[in-house]
Parts: C-alpha cells; sequence; structure tokens
C-alpha cells in the first residue's frame, strides 16, 4: 500500500528506530526493495533523486513504485529525494509522490525557510508530507554536488527553522557525505541528540552509504527515524550483473543478469532494515 511518510516516520519516532530510505533507479531495483521490505516486515521508502527523474520523468518512477506498492502488504511511501526547486517538487506532488523533499541548504536561511514553507503550503492541503534540510550533506552524487565542506546544522537555527516553515521531517547536516567515501566517516550523534531536544520533528540522516553500522545504530538511538541510502544500492546491483556477465558471457537477455543485481540489491535492504531496526514494524 502506497502510504504518506509523516504517520510512518512519527511512530518511528516514537518507537526509537528507524525506517530506510532506498533510491531506485530502475523496475529492478523497485522490485529488489520490495522483496527485502516484505521479507523483513518492514515498512519502506523509495525514492528518486532529481538526476533520477530527468532520464525518465517522476511519472514513470512514480508508476513503478505504484505498482509494487499496490502488490504488498507493507506500506510504502513514494518520496522525492533533494527536490532542488518549487517546480521540481510539485511535478512529484501531481504525479502522485507521497513525500516531497525540498533542499534549500545551499541558500540562506531566510531563504530557506521562505523556499521550504511554499512547499509546505502547496503539498499539506493534499496530505502529502514534507523534509526540508538545514546544514549542508557534502560530496557529489547524481546531480547533487554538496561541495568539499562539510558544515553542521545549527541546533538553535534547526528549532527556529522547523516553528517557522512547518515541515514534517528535517535532514540535518552532522558529517555525513553523499557519494564514495574516501575514509571512514564519522557521524556527529551528539550533535543529533542536541537537535532531537530541541525539535519534535523525525530527523533524517542522508549520505549514509559506506557509513559504519555501529554509527546509524547510535544515530537512531540518538533521534535519526530516516536513513537514507543511495550509492551502495547500485553499487550492489553493479556487482550483481558483473559477476553474471563475468561467468556468462554470451548471456544477453536482460531477465537474467538483472537477476542477479536484485539478489544483491535485496541482500543489502535486508540488512540495512535490520540495522534502522525496522524489522517486523509493518
Amino acid at each position: 500500500m502506497l502510504v504518506t511518510a509523516k504517520e510512518m516516520l512519527l511512530e518511528a519516532k516514537q518507537g526509537k528506530y528507524a525506517i530506510g530510505a532506498f533510491n531506485v533507479e530502475n523496475m529492478e531495483m523497485v522490485m529488489a526493495v520490495l522483496a527485502a521490505a516484505e521479507a523483513k516486515n518492514s515498512p519502506v521508502i523509495m525514492q528518486t533523486t532529481p538526476g533520477t527523474i530527468k532520464y525518465a520523468g517522476v511519472d514513470y518512477y512514480y508508476a513503478n513504485v505504484a505498482a509494487a506498492a499496490a502488490r504488498s502488504k507493507v506500506p510504502v511511501v513514494m518520496h522525492l529525494d533533494h527536490g532542488d526547486s518549487f517546480d521540481r517538487a510539485m511535478a512529484a506532488y501531481r504525479a502522485g509522490y507521497t513525500s516531497i523533499m525540498i533542499d534549500g541548504s545551499k541558500l540562506s536561511l531566510e531563504e530557506n525557510i521562505a523556499l521550504t514553507k511554499r512547499v509546505v503550503d502547496a503539498c499539506h492541503p493534499g496530505g502529502v508530507s514534507v523534509e526540508g534540510e538545514l546544514g549542508k550533506v557534502g560530496g557529489k552524487e547524481d546531480d547533487l554536488d554538496g561541495g568539499d565542506d562539510n558544515p553542521y546544522t545549527n541546533p538553535d537555527e534547526a528549532k527556529i527553522f522547523v516553528e517557522q516553515t512547518g515541515v514534517d521531517y528535517l535532514a540535518i547536516g552532522v558529517g555525513t557525505a553523499h557519494g564514495v567515501y574516501k575514509g571512514i566517516p564519522h557521524v556527529n550523534t551528539d550533535l543529533i541528540a542536541t537537535i532531537r531536544d530541541l525539535v519534535d520533528i523525525p530527523l533524517v540522516l542522508h549520505g549514509t552509504s559506506g557509513v559504519p553500522d555501529d554509527q546509524v545504530t547510535t544515530s537512531v538511538k540518538n533521534g535519526i527515524c530516516k536513513v537514507n541510502y543511495a550509492t551502495d544500492l547500485r553499487i550492489a546491483f553493479t556487482k550483481g550483473v558483473k559477476e553474471f556477465m563475468a561467468a556468462n558471457p554470451e548471456a544477453f537477455d536482460p531477465k537474467k543478469y538483472c537477476k542477479q543485481g536484485m539478489a544483491e540489491v535485496q541482500k543489502y535492504v535486508e540488512q540495512k532494515i535490520e540495522v534502522c531496526g525496522s524489522a517486523n514494524k509493518a
């Protein structure tokens, strides 16, 4: 079933666990993520970035996820990850996405508040929840470029931001980055707890691919309710395809090599569901 993220994340906040949010690039990844969620009886969030949407359009990706959700008994959210403009957010809203992120983190605090509130005011009447971002997640992924610096979210600004925008959940900068890490990342889990004590909405951790599981577990204990994974799913899918083709160089049927890619994605997602603590929470 396709649902909005607000209630799902509030339940996670109350239960002190998190929901895995997995970026999906094609039909096979949608199928694999759903299979993992069903195997673990877990709620799940599937999401697409602007770069992914440019490849095929919001209608294509929404249709894939909506079809998968209609077959499943576990709750599924269709989320726009890092919406980069009001127009992009509204395109996803009109297509049927049940959760929208508007990323104004590169703007000044005042400009970020104004843009985020505009999206909130447009989405809330339709029952669609909204994620904002304050602080910056560094690194590069798809068309996202967070820069090389990694400014942390200011807790006092987070309180003001939440109060003035009415946003439903908040992505915060705590030391993570998009893409592939060059070394071992170090999440500022104490900062997560500080922000949690100042705001009353669920918090979101971006750039989690490559973050050690123990840091993710501590982040969840300290207040993270949504954990984003993207790069590692691409790596897992590609790994499966490459392994199949290496063993079967004459193969030409996409169903066969994609099946092994799907198996790798499902295995990865099942493990991250356990890390987030959402198994058997559907």
